[in-house]
């Protein structure tokens, strides 16, 4: 894996990827380095960082995951963004269809993580908590990582006392979870640096209430060809009795980005996004 953009005789070279766990100690520093957050503690606000990957004709997942996408450089880059978050935000869609769980010990760079627990938790956004509250993601999270569920009011309310009996339970909305209060929620918990993996609805929703803060996304070499959706999902409809949507009913503004670094590894793409200023 190397640099590309910004053209820096001076990047750090990273060096061929195996596996993801494989990485030499140079390679996974030189990465926590590039991937570094910045200090938040005169911005006020946590930073929101998602990390996604799509095919080179925009495909999100692959016969519904987003796994059978990734590549070695990938999955490292995704091992060292986890050992860098605080919390891990996504949404229970993408939860089940993943088959998430909370983080290991051994999945994380622990060099990463000084100072903290020792693995980041998981927090699942579901409005009504239709989660299996006996699996692993809830049921088993390790002391001191506990998944958080952010929830609504809509969940009946049985529902949320048996989650809170296994995770932390955060009523954030009425009807839907939402987003300001969700991020909010974590950061009083002091949780600052906030990594999302999706899916596309939360990611959309994130990012239509100007939270985003940075994309990683990853092109991977791939041609899905097929009827998959975006890493963002497509809007709801423009409004009641439209009937419409997608492109057609929305009308929105793009969110600017601007480009700050471009890694290569045997034909994936491996970029990092910044919102841009304004």
């Amino acid at each position: 894996m190397h640099q590309i953009f910004p053209p820096d005789a001076a990047a750090p070279d990273i060096g061929p990827v195996v596996g993801d766990r494989e990485a030499t100690e140079p390679a996974v520093a030189a990465l926590a380095g590039l991937y570094a957050y910045p200090d938040t503690s005169e911005r006020g606000a946590p930073w929101v960082r998602a990390n996604m990957i799509a095919s080179a004709d925009g495909a999100a997942t692959i016969n519904g995951r987003s796994g059978q996408l990734s590549g070695p450089a990938d999955r490292l880059v995704f091992t060292v963004l986890r050992s860098l978050a605080d919390v891990i935000l996504v949404g229970a869609g993408t939860a089940r269809a993943e088959k998430y769980r909370p983080v290991q010990e051994h999945e994380i760079w622990k060099e990463l993580r000084e100072g903290r627990a020792p693995t980041p938790p998981i927090a699942v956004v579901t409005r009504k908590l239709d989660l299996d509250l006996d699996g692993p993601l809830v049921a088993g999270g390790a002391r001191g990582a506990r998944t958080i569920v952010l929830t609504t009011e809509a969940a009946q309310a049985d529902r949320r006392a048996a989650a809170a009996a296994r995770a932390g339970v955060v009523v954030a909305g009425k009807d839907s979870v939402q987003p300001g209060a969700a991020i909010g929620a974590l950061a009083a918990r002091g949780y600052q640096n906030i990594l999302v993996e999706g899916g596309p609805a939360l990611l959309r929703q994130i990012t239509d209430a100007g939270l985003l803060d940075e994309l990683c996304l990853t092109f991977s070499p791939v041609l899905e060809g097929g009827t998959a959706g975006r890493i963002l999902a497509a809007p709801e409809a423009a409004g009641p009795g439209r009937g419409r949507t997608g492109a057609a009913a929305w009308h929105g503004s793009a969110t600017r980005l601007t480009l700050a670094h471009v890694l290569e590894d045997r034909g994936s793409l491996l970029c990092r996004y910044l919102r841009a200023a304004g």
